[in-house]
């Protein structure tokens, strides 16, 4: 990811909170010699010894799982993000630009094949995204849900690298940012919006003044 000094976040609680809150990614590998990609929630969790584990998990017939140990994984979070149009600038020699938030994390990826270890991570699933399920889940017939595990194959990241891009305009004054903010947040669409409080929360840091 091209990321310029002034968008970059290095900060990991920022970075593990983003991932956190849009778990919905991208997992890229190479499959046959070219980029593979599948759309999965994930898990993530933030170890007390600092290191960083994604778990998740593809449906059996994906091929991508195939392939997948021993290389090196990407996965993608991103969103919010939003257009950002030069009539909101002072200058009006000013051109159209695209803001955005996005985490890529590299890591190299173990396939979870015990029958307990998969059930563990479905039900890490559960508690991360509708901790309110958890109890029909519980009352489900045993092999129902043994039925279920076997369409499915459970992987884990161990993520050896972070990087995170906050593109939310610091190269323009505090003041442009403040505009471009509240205009967002008036917007119809939901990931605008979310880049408006984004920029918004985010002005008390100090503005860039270089492009």
């Amino acid at each position: 990811m091209y990321l310029p000094h002034h968008f970059t976040q290095t900060d990991t609680a920022t970075l593990v909170a983003f991932m956190r809150q849009y778990a919905f990614a991208t997992i890229v590998s190479e499959v046959d010699g070219k980029p593979c990609a599948s759309h999965l929630p994930f898990v993530v969790e933030w170890k007390e010894d600092g290191t960083i584990q994604l778990l998740a998990h593809f449906a059996k017939a994906n091929p991508q799982w195939q392939t997948l140990e021993g290389q090196t994984a990407l996965v993608i979070f991103n969103e919010p993000h939003a257009y950002i149009s030069p009539s909101l600038y002072d200058k009006e020699l000013s051109v159209p630009t695209w803001n955005y938030i996005a985490v890529h994390a590299y890591g190299h990826a173990t396939l979870i094949t015990e029958e307990a270890a998969v059930r563990e991570l479905l039900e890490k699933q559960i508690q991360s995204f509708e901790k309110e399920y958890f109890t029909q889940w519980m009352n489900l017939p045993e092999p129902f849900k043994a039925a279920m595990q076997k369409g499915l194959t459970a992987f884990r990241i161990d993520v050896t690298e972070l990087q995170g891009k906050e593109k939310l305009s610091q190269n323009k004054s505090a003041q442009e940012r403040e505009r471009i903010g509240k205009h967002l947040i008036e917007n119809t669409d939901s990931t605008a919006r979310e880049t408006g409080l984004q920029m918004l929360n985010k002005l008390l840091i100090t503005p860039i003044t270089d492009n």
